[in-house]
């Protein structure tokens, strides 16, 4: 019987510091949020882009390509146009000083969050264990139990849970649908991390990053679908610019597999190659097909 929790401690410590990073990055962003207007803050979480890019790099070699680099830069720059170009205005009674720390800790969320793609990549290279199904989910529950321990350490501290009920007697829509978002907010970002950890896994943790950030623009188009907001020729701009990054990064795989597929089949086929002449030789006589049989098998089994 296989054993329920098969993560080991160098591990589950790696992941608690991940989890802790997440929740300083979550009250970062909410924090921020409240003091920024929607532009700003769109603008300056177009970065983390950049970052994971640049910690990619230095935490787990990442490897760019042309395509990679192109693709990146054309999320950055779709990002950026969506932040320039949003409506917004600085929200009603914040000061300059607080805008200013809102500022900066909108940047930092950005900066934690370039940081916790790499590191959840880097973790899966020194596991020192085999990573499956499973692990990866056991992984994900121990990243969230800490990441919602700060940030329930945090909203006890600061005396949010007393806020909760008046906020859902003054929700707009109804008091259960408020809590009823509450709810299907926290499963969907379960969702979402599970998302980002398996791409991390099978792919990287810049490609990670890329479909976050492919998904700036595609949250615009609901807000068109689903709200009925003007869909401005920004919005038109930075979706094709995406849509032209997505693609360009994939077309970058598509061409190095195959690259690597026309490397490695000349080895295969000229392998193949011998070893028929070898048993065509050694088909003239009963004697000698036996003998250069046992002489093949010896040699393919001796390294063992």
């Amino acid at each position: 019987m296989s054993e329920p929790f098969i993560i080991k401690w160098r591990l589950f410590v790696g992941n608690m510091v991940i989890g802790i990073l997440l929740g300083v990055d979550n009250y970062l962003y909410s924090a921020a949020a409240a003091k920024l207007p929607v532009s700003t803050s769109s603008l300056l979480l177009s970065t983390q882009l950049a970052f994971t890019a640049g910690f990619s790099f230095l935490m787990v070699k990442q490897k760019f390509t042309s395509y990679s680099i192109n693709a990146v830069v054309l999320l950055i720059v779709a990002a950026l146009i969506l932040g320039l170009h949003s409506s917004g205005d600085r929200p009603n009674g914040v000061s300059n000083k607080e805008y200013y720390i809102g500022f900066i800790m909108m940047l930092a969320a950005a900066l934690l969050y370039g940081i916790f793609l790499p590191a959840n990549e880097l973790l899966y290279k020194k596991a020192k264990q085999v990573i499956t199904y499973s692990l990866v989910i056991q992984m994900q529950v121990v990243i969230s139990i800490f990441a919602s321990a700060f940030c329930t350490v945090g909203m006890l501290v600061n005396k949010d849970f007393q806020v909760i009920p008046k906020e859902a007697k003054e929700y707009e829509i109804g008091e259960a649908k408020y809590y009823m978002v509450l709810v299907l907010s926290a499963i969907s970002w379960q969702f979402y991390l599970l998302g980002a950890i398996g791409v991390i896994f099978s792919a990287s943790s810049l490609f990670s990053g890329i479909m976050v950030s492919v998904l700036l623009p595609v949250t615009e188009i609901f807000g068109v679908i689903f709200y009925n907001e003007d869909f401005t020729s920004e919005k038109g701009v930075a979706l094709a610019l995406s849509i032209w990054g997505f693609v360009s990064y994939f077309y970058g795989e598509f061409k190095q597999s195959k690259n690597l597929n026309k490397q490695t089949r000349p080895n295969t086929d000229a392998g193949a190659s011998s070893l028929n002449q070898e048993y065509e030789v050694g088909s003239r006589s009963d004697g000698s097909f036996r003998e250069l049989q046992h002489h093949s098998t010896s040699i393919r089994v001796a390294p063992e």
